[in-house]
């Protein structure tokens, strides 16, 4: 793609083409599917709705980076910023959507990332990313949060003991 379109698309979005992706009461209602399912396991999930890239992102790609490798970095500092890496378990997952690039990234901590194939990750990404393009965000990532869920409970439930203390918050985040 000509890199000035892709600047030009990157500027013109913004958190607003966020919020009509995932409005305010589809985002509470996928906050409320994010607490129930951390009531199962001690993982923890966030969701990070992105419309663009910061510009310092932007130059990179194409000049020494693949788009990939780019969405990949960004998520990658979600991730570090909402600290999903510092939680009890080593057991954080981020879902990190790219508008302006239709982009999806799932990033999972150590423990969990030891514990599960990466063809697994992808295979949620495919799913996720068919639902998404058919116009279903809401069942698109009710999906993939069941399909995380169901990780974290296979490899990290909670057990019969009493649910573990909510380390994260679990809103989703529209930037």
């Amino acid at each position: 793609m000509n890199r000035w379109w892709r600047l030009l698309r990157h500027r013109w979005m913004d958190r607003h083409d966020s919020a009509r992706a995932v409005p305010d009461d589809m985002a509470e209602r996928l906050a409320r599917r994010i607490t129930a399912s951390e009531s199962r396991h001690t993982g923890e999930v966030r969701l990070v709705v992105e419309a663009a890239l910061p510009t310092s992102y932007l130059l990179r790609i194409g000049t020494d980076e693949p788009l990939p490798a780019v969405v990949r970095d960004r998520a990658l500092a979600w991730f570090g910023r909402l600290r999903l890496w510092d939680t009890e378990h080593n057991n954080g997952v981020l879902i990190y959507l790219l508008l302006a690039e239709h982009a999806i990234e799932f990033v999972a901590d150590r423990a969990l990332a030891r514990q599960v194939a990466p063809g697994t990750w992808q295979a949620i990404v495919d799913r996720l990313g068919t639902q998404l393009r058919a116009g279903g965000f809401e069942d698109g990532l009710t999906q993939a949060l069941e399909e995380v869920s169901a990780l974290l409970v296979q490899h990290f439930p909670s057990g019969n003991a009493a649910p573990g203390e909510n380390e994260l918050p679990d809103a989703v985040l529209r930037v």
